[in-house]
Parts: C-alpha cells; sequence; structure tokens
C-alpha cells in the first residue's frame, strides 16, 4: 500500500532507493519555462546539442517579461518563440496567460511528472501529478532526456476535514499550512493532501495551495486525482486526460496534520515573510492603500468570481489604487462574457493583462509607507518595488472587502454571494503555436541583449578567498539575484545583472568580489528561499563565488549552486557562524577528497581559528563540481 507520492515516483524512477533522503532520478514526462528563466535554460539547451526535445510535451510561456520599456524583453521573446519552434517545444505567446495557470487549464495531466523553471511549477500537481519547480539547467536536462535527479522526499499528509465557511478561501488553507511548518519546515518534503473536505475544492481552489506550497520549501504538494479533477478536465475538452489517482487505503505517511476547514479564519501573511501570519480580524481597521488580484496563486474563475461579487455595486475607497489581473486568456474571457470585468471597472479597478505583473516587481510598486494588499505568494523584502512598503498576502475575498473599505476587512463579517453560475464553457489554444514541422528551417533569432552563456573554470582543490558578504537568515533570490522592471530585462545578460546582485543588502558587490578576485559567502538558515532563479548562482558564479558557507540552504537553490560550480557547504557548529567576518580570509582545502568525506576544514586566517562544514552532495553532484559545473560535466561525458 502506497501514498500517492510514492506512486508517481515509483512509477517514473530510473536510479536509487526510495528512501527519505536517499538521492533518486526520476524520469520527467513534461517541461514548462518562463521568459524570465527561460532564455537562459534554452541557451544552455543548444549548448548541449540537442535537436529536438525528448520530452512528452515541453511548453515555453512568455508571462514575465512584458512590459516593454526597451527592446530587451521583445528581442527575448523573438528568441524564445524561434528556439521553440526550432526544438520541438511548444510556445504560448504574451497575452494567453500566467504559464502556472494555462498549464493547469491546458496541460497538467494526473499520474505525470513536471519540471518548470519557476518556483511554483507545483501549482500543476493539483492535477495528482508530480510538479516540481527547478533551475533552468535541470529544465533543460529534462528536456535533452536526462534524469531529474533529487533527493527522496519524505511525505506530510494534510488531512482536511469539514467545509470552508463564507469568506474563508482556500488562501487561507496554506496560511495556516505555513503558520504550522514555517518558510523551512518544508524541506525535503512533499504535502500531499487527503480527507473528506477536499470533496469541496475546485481545482482552483488546490491550484492556491500547492501553488503556495512552495513557500514551505516543498520539493511539492500533491492532490489526488478525483472527481474534481475529472469534471474540471471536461470543461477543458480533455476528458480523455483523466486517470483517477489517490492513495491506497490504509497507506503510511512520514508525518501527519489534521485541519478542520471549519475552523478556519480569513488571515494574512504579514510583510515580510509567507510564514508571518496573523488573523485579519486582529489587523481589521488598519488603513490600505493598495490592493492587487491576481497572480499564479488565486487568479482562477472562482477567485475573481468572489471578488466581483462582493465588488457588485461598490466602488472602492477613494485612497486606494485596486488592480486586477486574470491568471488566463480563458479567465479574461469568461469574465467578458458573463459581465464580471464590468463589475471590477465599475468598481474602479484598472484591469491588467493576463501575466504575473506585480508579483514580481513589474509595476504597481506601491508609494513610500504603503500597505498593500495582494493576492500573491510572495512578499519578501523589496520585491514590490518599494522597500519601505508594507505587503501582506491575503485572499480574493479579504482584497475586495478591504478594498472597498479602505482599512483591512474581514469578509467573514459583510454579506455577499459566494455562490455563482458556473462558468460558460470557453477553451481557445490559438495563443499556442505547436513548433515547426519543418524545424532545419527555422532560423534562431538572437537580439543584441542576448550574451553568450558564462563559463566557469574547474573546482581548485584549495579554494583561499575573502567572504565578501555576511547575510543573516532566510535570505531570498529576490536578495541575491533581484526582480523587477529594472532588473528582469537583462536576465539574458549575465555581465549586466551581475551588477544588480545584493544590491539591497550591500553597495556594489560585484565591485568587491572584481577587487578581491571572486569571494566566499556567509549565510544563516535557509539560504536561498523563493524563486527557482538560477540566476542567483549564475550571477555569483561569473563574480567568482566559490563557495556559501551557510547554517542551510533552501532546496532549488542549493541544487543551482551545484549546478553552476559553486560549492555549498553548512556549518557543522551553527555557532560558528557569529565568528566569521565581513572580508575575513577563509582557505577550504582538499575538495577533490569530497567524494570520500563530506566534511571539509575551513581555515580562518584572519582570526587564525579553523572550524568544519558539511557538504550533502551525491557522488555526481561532486564530479559536478569537479567539472565546474553542470555543462562542463555534459561536454566531458560526449
Amino acid at each position: 500500500m502506497e501514498n500517492l507520492t510514492r506512486k508517481i515516483i515509483r512509477s517514473h524512477l530510473v536510479k536509487g532507493e526510495m528512501k527519505a533522503g536517499s538521492p533518486i532520478e526520476i524520469v520527467m514526462d513534461q517541461t514548462l519555462t518562463q521568459d524570465a528563466t527561460g532564455t537562459m535554460a534554452y541557451m544552455q539547451l543548444e549548448a548541449m546539442g540537442v535537436d529536438q526535445v525528448k520530452t512528452e510535451k515541453s511548453i515555453s510561456y512568455i508571462d514575465h517579461n512584458t512590459l516593454q520599456s526597451g527592446y530587451m524583453n521583445a528581442d527575448d521573446h523573438a528568441y524564445l518563440q524561434s528556439v521553440a519552434s526550432k526544438h520541438g517545444i511548444y510556445f504560448s505567446k504574451p497575452g494567453n496567460g500566467i504559464c502556472h495557470q494555462v498549464h493547469l487549464e491546458r496541460f497538467a495531466k494526473p499520474g505525470k511528472t513536471l519540471i518548470g523553471s519557476d518556483s511554483h511549477t507545483p501549482t500543476s500537481s493539483a492535477m495528482g501529478m508530480i510538479a516540481i519547480g527547478a533551475g533552468g539547467l535541470d529544465v533543460a536536462k529534462a528536456m535533452a532526456g536526462i534524469p531529474y535527479r533529487l533527493v527522496m522526499p519524505e511525505v506530510v499528509n494534510v488531512k482536511l476535514t469539514g467545509k470552508l465557511q463564507h469568506g474563508v478561501s482556500a488562501k487561507d488553507i496554506i496560511l495556516e499550512v505555513l503558520r504550522i511548518f514555517t518558510v523551512k519546515g518544508g524541506v525535503s518534503k512533499v504535502f500531499e493532501y487527503t480527507g473528506e473536505g477536499l470533496k469541496n475544492l475546485t481545482i482552483y481552489q488546490r491550484a492556491t495551495i500547492t501553488n503556495m506550497g512552495a513557500e514551505l520549501g516543498a520539493t511539492t504538494s500533491i492532490f489526488p486525482a478525483d472527481e474534481v479533477t475529472k469534471e474540471f478536465l471536461k470543461s477543458q475538452d480533455r476528458e480523455e486526460d483523466y486517470v483517477e489517482f489517490k492513495p491506497d487505503e490504509g497507506c503510511t505517511y512520514d508525518y501527519a496534520v489534521e485541519i478542520d476547514l471549519s475552523t478556519l479564519k480569513p488571515m494574512a501573511a504579514c510583510p515580510n515573510s509567507p510564514d508571518a501570519v496573523e488573523y485579519i480580524e486582529n489587523l481589521a481597521g488598519k488603513k490600505v492603500d493598495q490592493v492587487a488580484i491576481g497572480s499564479c496563486t488565486n487568479s482562477g474563475y472562482e477567485d475573481l468570481m468572489k471578488a466581483a461579487k462582493i465588488l457588485e455595486g461598490k466602488t472602492i475607497a477613494p485612497h486606494v489604487s485596486l488592480v486586477v489581473s486574470p491568471g488566463s486568456r480563458q479567465v479574461m474571457m469568461k469574465l467578458v462574457k458573463n459581465g464580471a470585468l464590468a463589475t471590477f471597472i465599475q468598481a474602479g479597478a484598472r484591469i491588467l493583462e493576463c501575466t504575473c505583473g506585480p508579483c514580481i516587481g513589474m509595476g504597481q510598486s506601491p508609494k513610500s509607507d504603503g500597505v498593500s494588499l495582494r493576492t500573491f505568494n510572495r512578499n519578501f523584502y523589496g520585491r514590490s518595488g518599494t522597500l519601505s512598503a508594507g505587503v501582506y498576502l491575503v485572499s480574493p475575498e479579504t482584497a475586495a472587502a478591504s478594498a472597498i473599505a479602505g482599512v483591512f476587512c474581514d469578509p467573514t463579517t459583510i454579506a455577499y454571494e459566494d455562490t455563482f453560475e458556473a462558468p460558460m464553457h470557453y477553451v481557445d489554444d490559438s495563443m499556442i503555436l505547436a513548433p515547426s514541422t519543418n524545424p532545419e528551417e527555422v532560423e534562431i533569432i538572437r537580439g543584441p541583449n542576448i550574451k553568450p552563456l558564462p563559463q566557469n573554470d574547474a573546482m581548485s582543490d584549495t579554494i583561499d578567498k575573502k567572504v565578501v558578504i555576511k547575510l543573516e537568515d532566510n535570505i531570498t533570490t529576490d536578495h541575491i539575484a533581484p526582480a523587477g522592471a529594472k532588473v528582469l530585462p537583462y536576465r539574458s545578460n549575465i555581465e549586466k545583472l551581475s551588477t544588480f546582485v545584493f544590491e539591497n543588502n550591500i553597495e556594489h558587490f560585484d565591485e568587491i568580489c572584481k577587487a578581491n578576485n571572486g569571494g566566499i559567502i556567509v549565510a544563516g538558515e535557509n539560504y536561498g528561499q523563493g524563486s527557482s532563479r538560477e540566476h542567483a548562482a549564475l550571477a555569483p558564479m561569473y563574480l567568482g563565488i566559490k563557495a556559501v558557507i551557510a547554517k542551510s540552504f533552501a532546496r532549488i537553490h542549493k541544487a543551482n549552486l551545484v549546478n553552476f560550480g559553486i560549492i555549498p557547504c553548512e556549518f557543522e557548529n551553527k555557532e560558528d557562524y557569529d565568528k566569521i567576518d565581513f572580508m575575513d580570509d577563509l582557505v577550504i582545502e582538499n575538495t577533490y577528497n569530497l567524494s570520500n568525506d563530506p566534511v571539509l576544514t575551513v581555515f580562518n586566517k584572519t582570526k587564525n581559528i579553523t572550524f568544519k562544514v558539511i557538504t550533502t552532495l551525491s557522488a555526481e553532484d561532486v564530479e559536478i563540481l569537479k567539472a565546474g559545473g553542470a555543462l562542463n560535466f555534459i561536454r566531458n561525458q560526449q
């Protein structure tokens, strides 16, 4: 008897033992990329010499860098469309929707595996599949037919009972899970949802939960494929894709937690972390300046219809700015046809295109010291584009109610119709382009902003570098390689992108690295949490970073560091973190011996002390590091 997670992993396992903590390799059926990470992923695919992708289906989405204030983003889009056409990849045009929602609607399949170059790829696990976020290089490897390497996760059973009350949302379920487990409590775990409470959760509601499971640091989250799944696929004209996938009766889990949905209350994640959870009733009356409804977390049909019902016949408070961004063109058209879009506009909302937009800092930055309520998945410091803003993560119901009141408003305290007509049928894939049937005739378009991939040298047996930055706990990839309209256009230009690394933590980090011929990064717990962006490893590699010594790492970022030849080391004694200062000169010896001994001795020449670090790496990880990264390793095998 097996749980759902183990069933799917077993059916895709090609190497390793399904023992928690052990390295395994699984075959990936599908891949997805988005434009902020896709250019680099496809450049890496080209570097591998792959002619046609080896997956069942691969899709390239344009949803992040759609603000075309210069030529750079448009050039990237032209490259992505041409490379997709040539290499057997489907291409979702700008405006068709956010990758996670469109993939859920049009491509996700029960029992399959998906790897995506975006940390919120687990959204599709709402469909009863194993969907995992990873760095672009791991996605490129999957397209090349190379199995995905990961640590066999533990499986947490989240049993849902009862039914959500009026004004309470699926967003409140995942905020409750974050309250229980925190942003680092899901590392090397899969959260599998079971229980009689599932029957009342739609696919879009389940997707909200699997999407924000990424904030737990989890490998993924998963729901069974049941009658709810079947009905959703039927509405998408994809009933033939349905396969019932459920855990076996009486199967076991590594951990278990039970949540009674009927007891939940509306919640918010307070600045600046998704696990800083507080009840809305305790925030009631606090002034709100901006409200944003959308993102890959909460822009499905039910989400937007509930917000529309609350806004119906009302107008937002005079001092509030409200923006709404549907998650896909399919949902947008349904709102056009049933009049809900007019409701938003009449209430005073500004309608944005079907993209990520404000969630990754592409416009709609709050005012100085402003309070912004967002139905998004992350509220990391600076991510909104305004460092002094207070960003809260809330449900669509809380967002809409608060936009009207002008202050935090508990949606359970107001009357509105929270049921509505079923969506009219609308499926249109005209903005999803199939790859060319004559790929040899396709010319790949490369604009001037697309620079060659930087290459790393093979690893040295001795690393003698200065500590070029010392950081606290929960440093995110937004800290390392910021998002936003100023930075994102340079995702295919690592030389330029490197000038922005750690810009909100220390001035001129790139110049410090150049002056010291690279260096070592020292950090606290959960280093690299958040986005899967491999640029947070690639840009430091370009600047000469050879090792990161941290108390602990986020899963995806640790893998990205290995992929780009940077050694991820953890303090054997976490108290040693306090003995290191900025610009200390550290010497790490015998790195070639990592295959035999995972413990390295570090000598702090500045303070004349030694300490030990641990490298929890597989044998192949060590070989990749020795080669100077995964691309070098793959080239060496050819």
